[in-house]
């Protein structure tokens, strides 16, 4: 009875059943396809060669059939991803490096949506004849990260910025709307709000009228599109559900990198040097969680949590894997990335992804392979292979005792005024840079590679780098 177990969770009793007609061959593979022997041998397959900076964005088109990368380069570049090959590439129009490529559904992968680091969405367009065209939908004062895309949706887009605006955008228009201007709870009225410095932004895929942001703070914000008014100036930010962990409620530099949705609305959320946590529909504080008093809040169910990796340097995504979103994974600073069961946060990959940091991992639509990127200048192919290697190395609780180590030790970090005032000349100092590299056409123009390194809305140039490695090669999304 114990082998006959095992081999249903190994899935070998499902590929029998299927032989025989007792199972659809579709539900077989899906089920196979979650099963942990199939995840345990998940290893590298592949990478693709051909941009000449760090890779900050990777999607798969709706098929699988093809992949599109955004690079610090400028250059966004259609791999057929199973021949190893480029397809074709452009220049996006951007006056800095790309963080965010979406291809629009249902224009036969001919319209492919970027954001930046200089605050632009743009458009880029293939016509029959192989022509390619650029265009700017909308701009942000600040980078933007995230964009996210209306299910099945040709026309609708949305983007959030570092200036804390959320615009929305329909193809079918010449212009951006401003939807609202998302601000910090605060419990006095008098006291002025500060903007929420916006890095992701996801859409419920069973209510796309529902979507999400985060920034920097520690609230998730759920928003009905609905409510928007959109022939006012300005809408109202008030959201209809915000998602945070208990702990973290009131805690101050904590901020949020990376939102994802499953398939049932479960909503998943990476913090800056802290944990990834997944929240039930049902989880939820309420459009205004400072209200809710200790007694309330102890009421409510604690979400599922996933440890084990670092995320203090870069603008981190996180995401589900599997047919049904049966697995959650992450990148790290340590260069690793983990992959973990969605129910129970149990450890089941733990594999090297960059010699650095890995920032984003994209799965494929329809089987078990995805992509991943991060600051070498690859998009590295991952899929089920042939190993002896173990799903855990040797050296795994080490790794995540470092991890863990890091983020403590920096959460005891106390800022002085010398030290903010250094950041403040920092910050000022790049603000120039860049208004010097914008309006010089002669750089933008440029091969060379430049640039700072970005550090969750601060740049730091006098950052130490360990592990060797130059800190000025790229920038980090």
């Amino acid at each position: 009875m114990g082998t006959n177990l095992k081999r249903s969770k190994d899935g070998f009793t499902d590929i029998y059943k299927r032989e025989m007609g007792l199972f659809r061959p579709r539900s077989v593979a899906r089920r196979f396809s979650a099963s942990e022997v199939l995840m345990k041998r998940i290893n590298l397959c592949g990478k693709l060669h051909g941009h000449k900076g760090c890779v900050n964005a990777v999607e798969f088109n709706s098929t699988g059939d093809f992949l599109v990368s955004g690079s610090d380069d400028k250059l966004v570049i259609f791999w057929d991803w199973k021949d190893r090959r480029e397809k074709f590439s452009y220049l996006s129009g951007h006056l800095d490096n790309i963080f965010q490529t979406r291809i629009m559904p249902f224009t036969d992968d001919r319209k492919i949506i970027t954001s930046s680091a200089d605050g632009q969405v743009r458009l880029g367009q293939i016509f029959e004849d192989g022509r390619m065209d650029t265009k700017r939908l909308g701009k942000h004062q600040g980078r933007v990260y995230k964009l996210a895309v209306e299910p099945g949706s040709p026309y609708i887009i949305y983007s959030c910025g570092e200036d804390g605006f959320v615009q929305h955008f329909d193809l079918r228009s010449d212009s951006a709307t401003r939807l609202f201007y998302c601000s910090s709870f605060s419990e006095n009225s008098k006291q002025p709000m500060n903007s929420i410095r916006l890095n992701a932004i996801v859409i419920d895929p069973r209510n796309p009228n529902y979507f999400a942001v985060g920034g920097s703070d520690e609230y998730a914000r759920v928003y009905d599109i609905r409510k928007c008014h959109w022939y006012s100036p300005i809408s109202s930010d008030t959201p209809v559900d915000t998602f945070c962990p208990r702990h973290l409620i009131g805690k101050n530099n904590i901020h949020i990198t990376g939102l994802a949705y499953s398939n049932t609305s479960e909503l998943l959320i990476s913090y800056n040097d802290e944990l990834v946590y997944l929240f039930e529909k049902n989880m939820g504080l309420g459009p205004s969680p400072l209200s809710l008093s200790p007694e309330d809040l102890q009421k409510r169910e604690e979400p599922q949590v996933y440890s084990g990796h670092r995320n203090s340097q870069t603008v981190k995504g996180v995401n589900f894997f599997g047919p049904n979103d049966e697995y959650v994974m992450s990148g790290s600073d340590c260069g690793h990335l983990f992959i973990w069961k969605k129910k129970g946060g149990k450890l089941v990959r733990l594999m090297v992804g960059d010699r650095h940091v890995v920032n984003q991992l994209e799965p494929h639509p329809h089987i078990p392979m995805f992509a991943t990127c991060g600051i070498e200048k690859t998009v590295k192919l991952w899929a089920p292979m042939p190993t002896d290697f173990p799903p855990l190395p040797d050296n795994a609780e080490k790794i995540m005792k470092a991890n863990k180590q890091g983020r403590e030790d920096h959460s005891r970090i106390t800022l002085t005024p010398d030290v903010i005032m250094h950041v403040l000349r920092l910050q000022r100092r790049q603000t120039l840079a860049y208004r010097e590299r914008r309006y010089n056409a002669a750089d933008f123009e440029s091969d060379e590679e430049e640039g700072e390194t970005y550090l969750l809305g601060f740049s730091d140039s006098d950052a130490s780098s360990e592990g060797g490695g130059n800190q000025r090669e790229c920038i980090i999304s």
